[in-house]
């Protein structure tokens, strides 16, 4: 009899014996069950999955799952229902697979960490990944006499041999999953907030000290006094690894990559060599795993480590590994628990061993000054569990090193851990929503002598290159410099942790990764173009960040990234780009939906740039075309244009656009469904007033004393007006047009013009000038303002109305 209860026996009937599959044909016999079963289990893995979802919760929990569900109390108690999914003589099968499947998890784990950063660890980090160690060390022995002196002896009695319990109850509880946190942090978008950045680096780092405690300790509790043979056989062997082998891989393979010579056969022949890793290390008492990790350390990263992961990860992650972390859950019998007297205190021990962890964290962030919310919120975060931990229990649970009682205590424990850390992390950070309300994180609010921050989203070079060329405008001095954050947008499409890791560091700084992955590339390429930027300009700073994320969530990434770095205003690539026919082309569809995301909630303003090889401000006469109706988007254009207007080689008009009879008619639906992020939504007169008071300032401080800057106005009286004074001033011409988006003006006319926008992020003015019909030539900035999104106007009434010479002293009137 085993920890789980009776040996299964069941007939093979040997059929050929003089053949290679000496049983019956096993495509016929074997195969369907295991399919069904594969099919069934990755199926039911996937419905929890998205259960689960709003939970934040991991892959691995919902797998687990499937296993309770599997258990007598639930589906396991209709014996033919059980038999009929796992019978008898399929169980074999699916522990080979599951094992085969627990070699190649553990090789990609391998494969994602970051061996640059883990060599190059900050005493930070690396203090409170230690810390995390070594407090579970010394209590979790206390938890575990604790256990058993609690648990009632009346009832099924407990492991007789503590020594090895004692060994794997205190490693369990030391392990940090650096996958599974990865997967929690890109969750709850805090993985590019100071807290997510220090949880990232210093889980990985902990991750690494838990391969090598499980290197050093765990073959104690499965050779027993031989161990020490095992344990220095292996450190020999990994030391061979990194120092012998590796050499040798990185050169061949490297080679190999950068000719782009890779085909099936031989990338074959590279993935069994973590075949034969976990051979080695298995044969010299450890465990494979080990040598399967080992394997994907000291491969290199970059472009042939994204090449076996985007071949393997989602046959891996999502077939072979959930059968293991399945039948884990299969081994869970939470009954067990309470079927003693004193089964509250064992339930209280269980709760309290997530305390270890919480408060070796908390201990060490004091010391380097952090809050006590993120110390705590660390812990949490810390004390989720991965692969490496399940490992260990179903170590303990082989080989009877665990009774069935024990083993569902601090599995339960584990699993509570990773289960509250994203939901207590959400609630209590609320990253969706903790964006303080400041109206001042707006270019109109600016102080003249105040830095600029701007967050610059790219999606490739050319996107960077235009916004550099956009920034230039802004008019960098010693009194107002500014500091450019140029944040590389990354679409995460397989396992978080891989890919953040590959964009922790700049790819140029690691070494052995010369053949870059495309998005490395990518990044390395727009972090050149932005520092070439930098050295130009004294008074510009400049910063290279990157986001991986869904492209469906990144916006609130990008919203994390502003909000750290204070910036008043995030300047977003358009979707489409330039042509060789000079025409506007479609470059991802998804970019656009990320720019909508963006403009809903941002922290600061928006600005959107459609680019039409803007160039360099080299030339002199650079003519920007400033076009003011009324609204908080407009002035807060009118004040990006403002501060423009300073430098020396731009010429700058600003024509304003006065709405009358039919034009000026309110859209009463708009008006009363308008909401705003102030207090109160200001009505249709205050919004006049304040584009007035703004207007006759600019005329004062700038039209009056620099002759650069021209001020006209244009009345407009109905809808089929305004196209006709657009067409009107593009003849004229002008290098950058600069608008106001304009959202939820409660104009009817420009109500009525939005339904035929195919840009809605753009405003109806936006929408026109960048249509490919106009046949503009011009760049366009499009500006929302923050604080102010969706606040209304009114009627217009009379205004004196002047204009200046420097724009060809144009007043139109249209009939």
């Amino acid at each position: 009899m085993s920890a789980s209860g009776y040996f299964a026996c069941y007939n093979v009937s040997v059929l050929n014996p003089s053949r290679i599959w000496q049983t019956d044909n096993v495509l016929k016999s074997e195969l369907p069950i295991l399919a069904f079963q594969i099919a069934f289990t990755a199926l039911l893995s996937r419905v929890l999955f998205f259960i689960l979802k709003p939970l934040h919760q991991p892959r691995l929990i919902s797998q687990i799952f499937v296993g309770l569900l599997l258990t007598p109390p639930l589906i396991g108690r209709f014996t033919s229902v059980f038999e009929f999914i796992f019978p008898v003589n399929g169980v074999l099968n699916v522990e080979v697979l599951s094992h085969i499947g627990l070699i190649f998890y553990a090789f990609l784990s391998g494969l994602e960490m970051n061996l640059n950063t883990i060599l190059n660890v900050k005493k930070k980090a690396a203090s409170i990944a230690l810390a995390g160690i070594i407090f579970p060390l010394v209590m979790a022995p206390v938890f575990y006499a604790l256990h058993r002196n609690f648990f009632d002896s009346g009832a099924e009695s407990l492991e007789q041999s503590t020594s090895n319990a004692y060994l794997i109850w205190t490693l369990v509880l030391t392990i940090t999953g650096f996958p599974v946190l990865a997967h929690t942090l890109s969750e709850l978008k805090l993985l590019y907030t100071g807290l997510g950045k220090a949880a990232f680096t210093t889980a990985m780092i902990s991750d690494t000290y838990g391969w090598i405690l499980f290197t050093l300790l765990v073959p104690f509790s499965i050779n027993g006094e031989r161990a020490i043979y095992s344990v220095l056989s292996t450190i020999i062997f990994i030391v061979v690894c990194i120092f012998v082998l590796r050499p040798i891989i990185l050169r061949y393979i490297d080679s190999k990559t950068e000719k782009d010579e890779w085909d099936d056969d031989q990338l074959l022949f590279v993935v069994m060599g973590l075949f034969a890793c976990s051979y080695v290390t298995d044969i010299l008492g450890t465990h494979g795993i080990v040598g399967a990790f080992v394997y994907g350390l000291i491969l290199p990263h970059g472009k042939f480590a994204d090449l076996v992961m985007s071949i393997s990860d989602d046959f891996i992650g999502g077939f072979l590994a959930p059968l293991f972390f399945i039948g884990t859950g299969m081994r869970l019998m939470l009954l067990s628990i309470f079927h003693q007297a004193h089964w509250p205190l064992t339930v209280l021990v269980g709760l309290l061993l997530c305390v270890p962890k919480i408060l070796s964290t908390l201990f060490a962030t004091f010391f380097f000054g952090m809050r006590t919310r993120d110390g705590l919120a660390l812990g949490l975060l810390l004390n989720t569990k991965g692969a490496m931990a399940l490992i260990m229990l179903n170590i303990a649970w082989d080989r009877s090193i665990f009774s069935k009682q024990t083993y569902a205590v601090i599995t339960s424990a584990v699993l509570f851990m990773t289960v509250v850390a994203s939901p207590v992390i959400n609630a209590v950070y609320k990253p969706r929503k903790r964006f303080e309300q400041n109206k001042l994180k707006a270019i109109q609010k600016l102080r003249v002598d105040a830095e600029l921050r701007i967050l610059a989203c790219v999606h490739n070079t050319r996107q960077a290159t235009g916004m550099i060329s956009i920034i230039e405008s802004f008019n960098a001095t010693r009194l107002s410099p500014i500091h450019v954050f140029a944040l590389y947008l990354v679409e995460l499409t397989g396992r978080a942790a891989a890919l953040v890791a590959a964009h922790m560091e700049k790819p140029s700084s690691q070494p052995g990764d010369q053949n870059l992955t495309r998005s490395q590339a990518e990044l390395e390429s727009i972090n050149n173009v932005f520092e070439a930027f930098g050295e130009i300009y004294d008074a510009v700073r400049v910063e290279t960040l990157n986001v991986v994320s869904a492209f469906a969530t990144i916006h609130e990434d990008i919203y994390n990234s502003a909000n750290e770095k204070r910036t008043s205003l995030i300047l977003l690539p358009f979707h489409k780009q330039l042509s060789s026919e000079g025409a506007l082309e479609t470059t991802s569809v998804v970019y656009k939906d990320v720019n909508l995301n963006v403009m809903q909630d941002a922290p600061c303003s928006v600005g959107i740039f459609v680019d039409r090889d803007l160039g360099s401000l080299s030339k002199m006469n650079f003519r920007i075309l400033m076009l003011f109706v009324g609204g908080p988007d407009d002035r807060e254009a009118l004040a990006v244009a403002w501060r423009m207007a300073g430098h020396p080689g731009i010429r700058l008009s600003v024509v304003r656009i006065l709405l009358f009879d039919e034009a000026a008619d309110v859209d009463t639906s708009i008006h009363a469904e308008a909401q705003g992020i102030l207090s109160a939504v200001m009505d249709s007169e205050k919004q006049k007033e304040l584009d007035d008071e703004y207007i006759n300032s600019f005329r004062l401080m700038a039209v009056n004393n620099n002759d650069s800057i021209s001020y006209s106005e244009i009345d407009v009286h109905t809808g089929e007006d305004i196209p006709a004074v657009l067409n009107e001033l593009e003849k004229i011409g002008c290098d950058l047009y600069i608008v106001g988006q304009g959202n939820c003006r409660n104009s009817r006319v420009f109500s009525n013009l939005l339904e035929w926008c195919d840009c809605l992020e753009l405003g109806v003015i936006g929408d026109i000038l960048a249509s490919n019909n106009f046949g503009s030539r011009s760049s366009l900035l499009v500006v929302q303002q923050y604080g102010y999104g969706g606040m209304v106007f009114g009627k217009q009434p009379n205004h004196t109305r002047t204009n200046n010479d420097g724009f060809e002293s144009l007043v139109v009137k249209i009939r």
